[in-house]
């Protein structure tokens, strides 16, 4: 059985006998988020289903946003178009960083990447419209830490931001759910 085919089958038998909590919610939750927060975090998996609770966020109280090492790219990247339209289209007034140890992308470099692309038939030309940036993003990230205090920076400091919007920085440990603060936004 396909990928695609085991989640289908896992989403007819969710369907057939869905989690009251998630069907029966109370319908005056809306797509707001409830703690009018916005996270930044990684897409490794090992956080799914462990970071929210870890923090005590439940479904429906924040917007998250996953990247590869939670990071920022540009001024108008991905996610920071995500954070307009959180900030200025559903309430949000904090931004929380969080980045975590053992974090793979502190081991990815422009290198590697572009080696794994050639090799998969991407061509040198394409490679070449992004390598500037390709090198940027991936050979600058070598601590989570660094990368979390260097992301929050980069936020507070985009025009588009307003700066009463309180931007933090977290450092998550995947196997143990334990956070540390790095960057207190209050009063910055």
């Amino acid at each position: 059985m396909s990928i695609l085919e085991d989640m289908l089958s896992a989403n007819a038998e969710f369907c057939a006998h869905p989690p009251t909590d998630y069907t029966q919610e109370d319908l005056k939750k809306s797509k707001l988020p409830q703690k009018q927060m916005a996270i930044i975090t990684c897409m490794d998996t090992r956080l799914v289903n462990f970071l929210e609770p870890a923090l005590g966020i439940g479904r429906g109280e924040a917007k998250v946003i996953k990247t590869a090492g939670n990071g920022v790219t540009g001024v108008f990247d991905g996610t920071i178009r995500s954070l307009l339209v959180c900030i200025y289209e559903l309430g949000v007034k904090e931004i929380i960083v969080i980045g975590h140890h053992e974090c793979g992308m502190a081991h990815t470099t422009s290198e590697g990447l572009i080696k794994s692309m050639l090799e998969r038939g991407i061509s040198q030309e394409a490679i070449h419209m992004v390598k500037k940036e390709l090198k940027e993003w991936a050979d600058e990230f070598h601590h989570p830490e660094q990368n979390v205090r260097d992301t929050v920076e980069y936020i507070r400091l985009n025009p588009l931001i307003p700066t009463d919007v309180p931007v933090h920085g977290l450092i998550f440990h995947p196997r143990t759910g334990k956070i540390d603060v790095v960057e207190n936004g209050y009063g910055k």
